[in-house]
């Protein structure tokens, strides 16, 4: 840990960076330091993975939040697993809990008020759901993967087998409710006699009695075990989405169902691509000749690169569409388009033979007065005016 930098440092933004702020210097540094424009340059791969495990955890509000507070550690993936976190919130004892209003009215009116706030039978219930966030690039969004999260979930206990018991035991029927979880009761009032009935005490409502718990368990038939998940990215997901995989949260309670798994994805901007939707929008350099003249260019795509045709005369800012090379819609019903707009890069310091040559050839082009159609309407509609 000592050995890393800190992760504002690398992208070179203050602490009080906003989101799109983080976007952007993650995209300029990406940039600077990608391996495709520095071929074998280990120095430049290294700093690369840098730049990218710092946005992976500052782009992330919760892992951010904890590396603020606890620094490099506060994102180690064995942070709290000693019980730091305690799972979640489970700490806090479920919260208020109606049942408990229930009891202190049946005590104050002797029951009067039947089932006001009454406790449920503690029966089958479903575990709680999970939530992850995971980090992923620009094209495993647009082409799928594999990927591995670790998560902390409740499953069944290996030693009783979820049952709750000691090993060579097994719950039996509780006596005061016969396996029912409920039991009834008959009082006299004014009114005449009341039958109401609440949760068995003696059982909770289960039905059933624990007499030797699992050493393991302490009798819940559920014990914390850390996974590691395998996650099929669907081609086409995009920024912040999630996957569910049920019934991968935590095991259900007394034979409940499991929860559920909720994976949120989190893409990584890419340095030459832009996505909206399913499109890809990507900006490419020409020369003035290029333009003027036209030409073939290599263009990029998420497919690999492919050849254009710009026709001669085109425009600084014009844009091109190359139908279905972009993103796979999610199913596989189709794909959308790719936009390539092209910028006319003029040349900066030139030399004197240059720079009477483009003199030269601008004089040529100014004595027919026809190549540029909109300076000429804009001086025409300056003579409008007068």
């Amino acid at each position: 840990m000592a050995d890393k930098r800190d992760y504002y440092e690398v992208l070179g933004i203050g602490k009080s960076a906003s989101e799109d702020e983080i976007k952007k210097a993650y995209r300029s540094q990406a940039k600077k330091y990608h391996p495709d424009l520095h071929p074998g340059d280990k120095e430049a791969e290294a700093k690369f993975k840098e730049v990218n495990e710092a946005y992976e955890i500052l782009s992330n509000p919760e892992k951010k939040s904890r590396y603020d507070q606890f620094g490099h550690a506060g994102v180690d993936p064995n942070f709290g697993a000693g019980g730091g976190y305690g799972g979640g919130f489970g700490g806090f004892g479920g919260g208020f809990d109606m049942g408990d209003l229930g009891g202190i009215f049946g005590d104050l009116f002797g029951g009067g008020f039947g089932g006001f706030g009454s406790r449920e039978r503690s029966g089958p219930k479903k575990g709680e759901n999970i939530r992850v966030r995971i980090g992923i690039s620009f094209f495993e969004a647009c082409k799928g993967a594999k990927k591995e999260v670790e998560i902390d979930h409740m499953v069944s206990c290996p030693d009783c087998n979820g049952s709750g018991a000691k090993k060579g035991t097994s719950p039996k029927t509780c006596p005061d409710c016969s396996g029912s979880g409920y039991v009834r009761r008959v009082q006299r009032t004014p009114l005449g006699n009341m039958q109401t009935t609440s949760p068995c005490s003696r059982c909770q409502g289960k039905g059933t009695i624990i007499e030797n718990p699992c050493d393991n368990c302490r009798g819940t038939g559920r014990v914390k075990k850390r996974s590691k998940i395998e996650i099929n990215i669907p081609a086409g997901i995009d920024n912040g989405q999630t996957i569910p995989l049920r019934g991968m949260g935590d095991k259900g309670l007394d034979g409940g169902p499991a929860g559920d798994l909720y994976v949120t994805v989190s893409v990584r901007p890419d340095p030459v691509f832009e996505r909206d939707g399913y499109n890809i929008y990507v900006d490419i350099p020409i020369t003035f000749a290029q333009a003027a003249l036209g030409d073939e260019i290599t263009v990029p795509t998420i497919d690999g690169k492919v050849s254009y045709t710009i026709p001669e005369g085109t425009q600084s800012g014009t844009t091109f569409r190359l139908r279905g090379k972009g993103v796979q819609e999610l199913g596989g019903r189709g794909r959308g388009d790719q936009y390539v707009k092209v910028s006319v890069e003029i040349p900066k310091k030139l030399n004197k033979a240059q720079r009477e040559a483009i003199k030269d050839f601008d004089s040529l082009l100014n004595k027919e007065n026809n190549h540029y159609e909109k300076r000429k309407s804009f001086f025409e509609k300056l003579k409008d005016r007068k």
